[in-house]
């Protein structure tokens, strides 16, 4: 079920009124939720839910395991058997036909004969979330950050959640769990962040990332047919396109969360204005960057033992990073790309400028250019995370340029058009240091704001029920 069709609205709608409802009776809420995490995610194919349930169900009783003994062998046994229940059950829907082609691809190559065993192995939408959710639980069991929930319905919930289900933010159970086990009482700053992040929410996925997707779409979708500006025209598209797509999803997510008294983490803050890798990875996505740097880069070290330990650390959990986006190379390189420009970020830029960039004491200047030049860096990783072989990602780097072709000006036009309205909130919450700035401002200006938002979704809408890009990871 998408967030931006018909059917949602009168999901949510009906959802909603049973939920205010109960409001007497969390409890009550609660299984009307998971009710509503069911049908929400069997919508697509109900098949998927027997996977939903068979990983809740493992980590639901290895977390009780977890908790009821302190024998750390048997401790790391039942982890272990968690991780590798998650790791195979992601490993076989993601991963089993790109690693079969890929070693048959190497077999051939060295003069032998070695057929792909595929399966046309369908992949369950939000696979990706919900298991890095369900592993950083029975994790966090472990190292004693949060107790076992011995309530099955609470936990099924958790991992469940139909508003971040399939495209986050990915949870920490820390934070949601005990939100599902008492109480929601709605306050009314929710109410009004709720209305924000959801009208913002549909403005930057129905307008901004639809139609200029169809940019992005036709110049990568062809991109032999065009040269020059064109194809830097068709990266500054996408990644248009996907921050939009993407971070709209996070937004609404948390809009209709808060409307019912929960509350997600922030997923994205301006990722854009970011100075260097280390910064634009605390601003995108921010509930995978952390996941990996608190369960994969840590655990593998951090920067705890030397500057080469570190560097391979780094450089190993963007990789995986890159391999959790998707069965593909072209996900590989941009994780590998990511993992360089750190390391090198990391041997040439000392400080912490990023955290401030702003104050008096630094030059305006030079935290101007190094925006600039992290913007391009990510624009470069764009061109190969959207490529779809090497060739592509080679014939982007040989022919991109300042030639201007008869489409150029028409593609520039459509682009600025659309992204107006982004650079304008944008620059604001980055100014003025709030993400939330539109809600504090006089009630007529706000009504101002969401008027013009709301005429710009009506007028300017892509007319179709286009999937979120993440849908697919």
């Amino acid at each position: 079920m998408l967030f931006n069709s018909f059917t949602f609205i009168i999901f949510f709608t009906v959802v909603y009124s049973l939920y205010i409802y109960l409001r007497k009776n969390y409890k009550l809420q609660n299984y009307l939720l998971l009710v509503a995490n069911c049908v929400f995610y069997g919508w697509w194919n109900w098949k998927f839910l027997f996977l939903l349930f068979l990983s809740t169900i493992i980590d639901f009783f290895i977390g009780i395991a977890l908790d009821s003994t302190e024998e750390e062998k048997k401790r790391k046994k039942l982890l272990t058997l968690s991780i590798i229940a998650s790791l195979s059950i992601l490993g076989f829907f993601k991963y089993f036909n790109f690693f079969s082609e890929s070693f048959a691809g190497l077999i051939n190559t060295v003069g032998l004969k070695a057929d792909a065993i595929t399966l046309k192995i369908i992949l369950p939408i939000g696979i990706s979330f919900y298991i890095f959710q369900t592993m950083s639980y029975t994790i966090d069991v472990y190292r004693k950050k949060i107790k076992a929930s011995k309530n099955f319905f609470d936990f099924a919930l958790f991992v469940s959640f139909f508003p971040q289900l399939v495209a986050g933010p990915i949870e920490r159970a820390v934070n949601l769990l005990p939100q599902i086990q008492k109480p929601r009482i709605i306050q009314k700053e929710q109410i009004y962040a709720a209305f924000f992040l959801i009208i913002w929410g549909y403005l930057k996925k129905v307008v901004l990332a639809d139609n200029i997707g169809l940019i992005s779409d036709r110049i990568f979708n062809n991109y032999a047919n065009f040269q020059g500006f064109d194809l830097f025209l068709g990266t500054i598209a996408f990644a248009v396109q996907i921050y939009c797509d993407f971070s709209a999803y996070s937004d609404i997510a948390r809009g209709i969360s808060k409307l019912m008294g929960f509350e997600l983490m922030i997923n994205f803050k301006l990722p854009y204005f970011a100075l260097n890798p280390k910064d634009f990875w605390n601003r995108w996505h921010i509930s995978l960057s952390s996941w990996l740097k608190d369960y994969l880069y840590i655990p593998l070290g951090g920067n705890r033992k030397g500057t080469k330990n570190t560097y391979s650390n780094l450089f190993l959990t963007m990789v995986i990073g890159g391999l959790w986006h998707g069965a593909a190379w072209n996900f590989i390189l941009w994780g590998f790309f990511h993992g360089i420009i750190l390391i090198l970020y990391k041997i040439l830029e000392k400080g912490n400028e990023y955290l401030n960039p702003w104050n008096k004491e630094n030059n305006y200047f030079l935290v101007f250019l190094k925006i600039a030049l992290m913007l391009f860096l990510t624009l470069f990783g764009w061109m190969i995370f959207r490529s779809t072989s090497l060739s592509e990602i080679i014939y982007f780097i040989k022919n991109t340029g300042f030639s201007f072709s008869e489409t150029s000006f028409s593609f520039i036009k459509a682009i600025g058009f659309y992204f107006l309205p982004l650079a304008i909130i944008q620059f604001l919450q980055y100014f003025k240091k709030d993400l939330l700035f539109i809600t504090k401002l006089p009630v007529a200006s706000v009504a101002v704001v969401y008027t013009i938002m709301l005429i710009w979704i009506i007028v300017f809408h892509s007319g179709n029920s286009i999937e979120f890009i993440y849908f697919q990871f």
